[in-house]
């Protein structure tokens, strides 16, 4: 088919669309080398799990043949171009203030040299980690399987990485990293979310984790947990408001379940069962579980009854 181009046509059709950035809507961004870069800060990311994993994660581009020397050449470069985007940012969102370029360099320095100070108490929380999966999960052969093959493993590594910059009040940088950890596996945890020792996602795929949550050590987490804000529609003005729950020392929450509300706390050794959806507190040593349904069969179809909330002492049956 032969094509017919008006090249004056198309000169206006580009014109307009020039215009259009000149009217300064939000998503315009046309000085992108002033930026933080998505791909940088995959990369940055993804030689941090070689830091935090050595020898796990490897990376051919370095000849080097004694381990140590590998690392050090990989904390140096993460440091510099971590340092870079860290700057970027600082600029990126005025969350900070206006800041001049060598405010913003010296800031930079200073929250990368804070950030890799705490590498080793990142590590010793991952390590714990990886023990409470493997004491945690049955199927774990090893560590080795448990830190190359386990998704929930990656997405609280990286919540843990982000974290550290997130106290840091690092815009942006720290959002990108869990997303790419949440496009990975599936678990959507927000940098902003407190993670106790010992943590352990089993499975995990739709796993979410609000900002404002906070986790105590010993937590274990199935696939399908929310734990989500009661309602979102104050907008920006919910801005620094603790709008997710608090889960309390050695809970359990099964697959499913919906554990919401900024108020709502699950005590300590309590056990949520799945698809359970709570919006208010649960007290220490409690187990709250769907009841079992009753189900009547016809013509191969299920039916299930649903009733009243039902409680006893020791159990909340929700039915």
């Amino acid at each position: 088919m032969e094509q017919v181009i008006d090249e004056n046509e198309i000169k206006d059709i580009v014109g307009s669309i020039l215009n259009d950035y000149s009217a300064e809507k939000k998503i315009d961004a046309v000085n992108i080398f002033n930026k933080p870069d998505r791909r940088e800060v995959t990369t940055v990311l993804r030689n941090l799990y070689k830091i935090i994993f050595p020898g796990y994660f490897r990376d051919k581009t370095y000849k080097i043949y004694n381990p140590g020397n590998e690392i050090a050449v990989i904390i140096e470069d993460v440091f510099y171009h971590l340092n870079k985007q860290v700057y970027h940012a600082l600029d990126f969102c005025t969350m900070r203030g206006v800041m001049t370029d060598k405010e913003r360099a010296k800031e930079s320095y200073r929250i990368c040299k804070v950030f890799f100070s705490n590498i080793p108490k990142v590590r010793e929380l991952v390590e714990s980690d990886i023990a409470a999966a493997f004491d945690g999960d049955p199927a774990a052969k090893c560590f080795e399987e448990i830190i190359l093959a386990y998704p929930g493993i990656i997405a609280s590594t990286t919540n843990r990485i982000a974290h550290e910059l997130y106290l840091l009040k690092v815009p942006i940088i720290p959002r990108l990293m869990t997303e790419y950890a949440h496009s990975k596996t599936g678990i959507d945890i927000h940098p902003g979310a407190v993670l106790g020792k010992y943590f352990f996602i089993d499975h995990g795929t739709g796993v979410v984790i609000g900002e404002t949550a906070v986790i105590g050590d010993h937590v274990k987490l199935y696939q399908g947990v929310t734990l989500g804000a009661l309602s979102t529609r104050g907008g920006q003005s919910l801005r620094g408001v603790k709008r997710h729950p608090t889960i309390e020392d050695n809970v359990t929450i099964y697959s499913g379940a919906s554990v919401l509300g900024g108020d709502t706390v699950v005590g300590k050794n309590a056990v949520i069962g799945g698809n359970v959806f709570l919006t208010s507190s649960v007290p220490a040593d409690t187990r709250v579980s769907v009841k079992n349904q009753e189900l009547e069969y016809k013509d191969g179809s299920m039916k299930h009854k649903t009733e009243e909330i039902h409680q006893s002492k020791e159990w909340y049956y929700i039915i």
